[in-house]
């Protein structure tokens, strides 16, 4: 039997127009890869392949400008926002679906709202309440005086993490579960916070792996809170770090920049082919029950 007589041309059209759109995405990619083997004079005028291949570049970004402290910087920020997120989302994710609590649904309807709530917005106000922190970077008691969290660990990393979103993630899949394995626990004498740790919490799994990778993604690719409240290379991240190092260039080293970038792409894309099982599992299952 000829199994090509089965293949539909809708079908074979909708492979094609994937195809071409992996490879328009894939494109830019690419080109930065290979723009960072090139040598500093073979990018003034366009073509995809260098004619000597210099590895050589990779190492030689790193020296030039203090990337390795870019990069130390944003995984100290990305694990800090991470672990916030996940104590403090998993446990009010808990509480609006497994706990008796008075407006809960309301609540829930307060994150749904924030989630259409642009960040942007919330710039000036979040800058103004960070830099007024009290007793924080020489600020009195009514945080008067001083740079509060400005330019600080506790600025970049706070402010950030526990998103509304990875509540009401959180949330979706702790309803799912079934309110008898907590009552069975209730009945046994564990208390809440044991129910949340030990019952509930290692049942959502993909949910985990999908705010940590999210959260992650998005600490990871941080520039415009970064860009607002530091103003030293000792605790900028890695992408406000490359923004950096192109404009203080008088002519961009254009291989240094996109071995930079390269590099930087590397860990995301590493964390999403190990997560990527758990992740898809979780994005599929969010939105089961309300």
């Amino acid at each position: 039997m000829n199994r090509t007589a089965g293949i539909k041309p809708g079908r074979i059209a909708l492979y094609a127009a994937l195809t071409v759109g992996s490879l328009l995405m894939l494109a830019p990619f690419i080109w930065m890869v290979l723009t960072a083997l090139k040598a500093p004079n073979e990018v003034g005028v366009f073509t995809w392949l260098p004619k000597e291949y210099h590895w050589e570049n990779f190492a030689e970004a790193m020296k030039i400008a203090p990337f390795l402290n870019y990069f130390r910087n944003s995984f100290i920020i990305a694990i800090g926002e991470t672990a916030v997120t996940l104590a403090v989302c998993t446990m009010a994710g808990y509480a609006l679906a497994k706990l008796p609590l008075r407006g809960a649904k309301s609540l829930l309807n307060y994150f749904i709202v924030l989630l259409m709530v642009p960040f942007q917005i919330i710039l000036v106000p979040l800058f103004l309440i960070v830099k007024s922190i009290p007793l924080f970077g020489g600020n009195d008691i009514f945080g008067q005086g001083g740079t509060g969290w400005l330019d600080s660990w506790w600025g970049l990393i706070i402010p950030l993490a526990a998103g509304p979103m990875y509540t009401f993630l959180a949330r979706q899949f702790y309803v799912s579960l079934p309110s008898e394995l907590a009552d069975a626990a209730r009945m046994d004498g564990v208390g809440e916070f044991g129910i949340f740790l030990k019952v509930m919490t290692p049942l959502i799994k993909p949910a985990l792996v999908t705010i940590f990778v999210f959260q992650v993604e998005g600490a990871w690719n941080a520039f415009l809170w970064p860009l607002m409240i530091t103003n030293t290379d000792e605790i900028r991240p890695l992408q406000l770090g490359l923004a950096i190092f192109s404009q203080d260039q008088s002519d961009v080293l254009w291989p240094y920049l996109m071995a930079g970038t390269a590099l930087a792409a590397l860990p995301m894309i590493l964390l999403f082919i190990f997560a990527q099982k758990r992740f898809v599992e979780g994005m599929a299952s969010a939105g089961l029950k309300g």
